[in-house]
């Protein structure tokens, strides 16, 4: 067995490359949606080195290894450099053409819209569990239609989501009323990250549960939902976030769900401190595969 440091820059250092696993990673270098600071198109190299801390044992909250899935790292998307419309169409199609369980690195919180339009065909309006510090609800992101803080206005107005199996989870930063009034009208849950300290794990989870049913559902886990003290690494920070081990515990609470993808986005490595974002990241993503056992 390899020691940590020489285990292969894949996601959890998995060998296989193609796309035919049942469970699929992919990068997504990009960031030209980004309202603030960049830097999150270096995203998923950072968060696949920081998984290579997650290969020597199994969760021992589940005892399974996301390592030993039937697992693949199919490399990055491709983008159009400056193109967003672009970028969003190759994004798309790469998703739509898909046939595993994806979990997607990102990239700024835009690249979650055109995952969910190559998904959603396939299952109808997906449920949705939103970890993030904004509702990313915006019409529009300072002028541009399609920046990182629209991206479920569009879902939603698009249908790829059901706003009433729609949670939010950590939301905290300034944000119009008119936003807010609109993102509760569709029939959105939102938790404030201080709701979210007041009712703890496990009244968060009963909530996530109860509003997203039975449905098919997508995870989105946006890395600034995490306190900035903890996760510094991202391009708009807002203080107090959940915890690490909040999120973490909330994760690992959440099996039986029907769980079609995911996608760990906003993690910004010229910003990080010791790595520590790309971790929690990498961590996030581990804890969501270990809801699934090896068949």
């Amino acid at each position: 067995m390899n020691p940590t440091f020489a285990t292969p820059p894949t996601f959890l250092g998995t060998l296989r490359t193609d796309s035919q696993a049942r469970f699929v990673t992919a990068g997504i270098p990009y960031d030209i949606g980004t309202t603030n600071r960049a830097g999150t198109r270096f995203g998923p190299a950072a968060i696949r080195t920081a998984s290579r801390m997650l290969v020597d044992g199994v969760n021992p909250w589940q005892w399974t290894a996301p390592a030993e899935l039937d697992l693949a790292d199919i490399g990055d998307f491709e983008i159009m450099l400056g193109d967003i419309r672009e970028s969003l169409r190759l994004i798309e199609m790469r998703a739509a053409a898909l046939s595993g369980h994806l979990v997607a690195l990102g990239g700024d919180h835009t690249v979650t819209l055109p995952l969910l339009r190559g998904l959603a065909p396939r299952t109808g309006p997906l449920g949705l569990v939103h970890f993030d510090a904004h509702v990313d609800t915006w019409p529009d992101s300072f002028g541009q239609p399609m920046g990182h803080g629209s991206v479920f206005y569009h879902a939603i107005n698009e249908g790829l989501v059901d706003p009433r199996r729609m949670i939010q989870i950590g939301i905290r930063s300034p944000v119009g009323r008119d936003v807010w009034d609109w993102t509760v009208g569709q029939g959105v849950t939102i938790l404030p990250a201080e709701e979210c300290h007041r009712l703890g794990v496990d009244g968060v989870v009963e909530q996530i549960r109860r509003v997203t049913g039975d449905g098919a559902t997508y995870l989105t886990f946006d890395i600034d939902a995490i306190d900035p003290s903890q996760a510094p690494g991202t391009g708009t920070p807002e203080i107090g976030g959940l915890w690490t081990w909040q999120a973490q515990a909330i994760i690992r609470r959440l099996g039986g769900i029907d769980w079609r993808g995911m996608d760990v986005v906003e993690v910004s490595p010229p910003y990080d401190s010791a790595e520590i974002t790309a971790l929690a990241a990498a961590t996030f993503a581990f804890e969501y595969l270990s809801l699934f056992r090896a068949d």
